[in-house]
């Protein structure tokens, strides 16, 4: 096998599957990457025998054939190379690059393509097409919600489905739950689907920001297309929870606050906050809301910040991740916080203790679900 390519635009291929590729042994196939050169195209397909990447170069192929190599040590030597021309040959198990404007040569050693795993077609899979931009945002806004007890793996993806005419994707670990849905126009039914986190990355960091991306939930694989690009990966088996029993109705009480004065709030008032314990105090009164952090060995602080709200003085207890992970993709100019508070009893404050909904203050098609701790 002999080709010529450029430099550049292979670095950026071989950057996407250095990030497939999990086992850095060099010994194992799975630490390889699959080359195939026929048609004046370059095929690249790497795979963690999970998630499964294929990709295409254009280059300049006097002699077709495959073989693997060694993805991290190939990776090295690209980056070391200056911007132009590289030669790639093989004879039997060498491998030889060569840059075309330096006198500089180094040697791979390959292995057989047929030991490398199959990484099947998806010519006659189903696809559906949706906004790239619209995928992207869903993903942003369930990603960082899913747990990561691997004894409850069905817990650790994000669901996917087709929910009447809308496409819904939830992430929860149990003690928070986010959910987001978009208008679905032209999509087919299927089938319920956990896609695990590391395919929903790889779309998040490469898919462009305009355009579609075509989709296919098929058995148990889920397909992505964009580009030049296609990912794959095997669904995760189980069910997943029940998540509109976890959603809760009928709130009574909301208070809105700025995004910005929030966020600067918790920033410091979490640097006194036992971080083994995580818990970070609301206390909400006409106009105000007081951010406390609870005394611990090493101290407290607390600081508070105007809010619209005109009620009973109220109590909630959160882990702070739990409101900052949906502070930094709410894009809107004020948040709000919706929730019902516990009987009174005659005291002059109460407690929150059911589910709480974190959401942007505009009409939006996503909402964040917060188990409240205990006070």
């Amino acid at each position: 096998m002999k080709f010529t390519f450029d430099r550049d635009a292979m670095i950026k291929e071989i950057a996407i599957a250095q990030e497939i590729i999990t086992n850095k042994s060099p010994v194992s196939i799975l630490s390889n990457i699959l080359l195939i050169a026929e048609n004046n195209v370059l095929t690249i397909k790497a795979t963690d025998s999970t998630v499964k990447f294929t990709t295409t170069v254009p280059v300049d192929i006097q002699q077709e054939g495959r073989t693997t190599i060694f993805c991290d040590k190939f990776m090295s030597i690209l980056s070391s190379l200056p911007s132009g021309d590289v030669e790639f040959i093989q004879e039997d198990i060498e491998v030889t690059i060569k840059p075309i404007a330096k006198r500089f040569t180094a040697k791979l050693r390959s292995q057989t393509s047929d030991k490398f795993p199959e990484i099947g077609t998806s010519e006659n899979v189903p696809f559906f097409e949706m906004s790239s931009k619209e995928l992207k945002e869903m993903i942003k806004h369930t990603i960082f919600a899913v747990g990561t007890d691997n004894k409850r793996m069905f817990m650790t993806g994000v669901n996917f489905e087709k929910k009447e005419d809308k496409l819904v994707m939830v992430a929860t670990d149990g003690r928070r739950l986010s959910c987001v849905s978009k208008d679905a126009v032209n999509v087919p039914d299927f089938q319920s689907a956990i896609i695990p986190t590391k395919i929903l990355y790889c779309i998040l960091k490469h898919a462009p920001d305009e355009g579609n991306i075509n989709i296919s939930v098929i058995d148990k694989e889920v397909f992505v297309k964009f580009s030049n690009l296609e990912f794959s990966s095997l669904l995760y088996d189980g069910q997943f929870p029940n998540y509109q029993r976890v959603i809760p109705e009928n709130l009574t009480t909301s208070i809105m606050i700025n995004k910005q004065d929030l966020e600067a709030a918790l920033k410091r008032t979490t640097i006194m906050v036992d971080k083994k314990v995580q818990r970070i105090i609301f206390k909400i009164s006409s106009g105000v809301l007081k951010l406390i952090s609870p005394e611990s060995d090493l101290g407290t602080a607390d600081e508070e910040i105007p809010c619209r709200y005109d009620g009973q003085d109220v109590s909630i207890a959160f882990n702070f991740n739990y409101v900052i992970d949906p502070l930094k993709i709410i894009d809107s100019e004020n948040v709000v916080i919706e929730f019902t508070a516990n009987d009174s009893n005659g005291g002059d404050e109460v407690s929150v203790t059911k589910a709480v909904i974190m959401k942007s203050e505009k009409a939006c098609d996503y909402i964040h679900v917060i188990m409240p701790m205990n006070c």
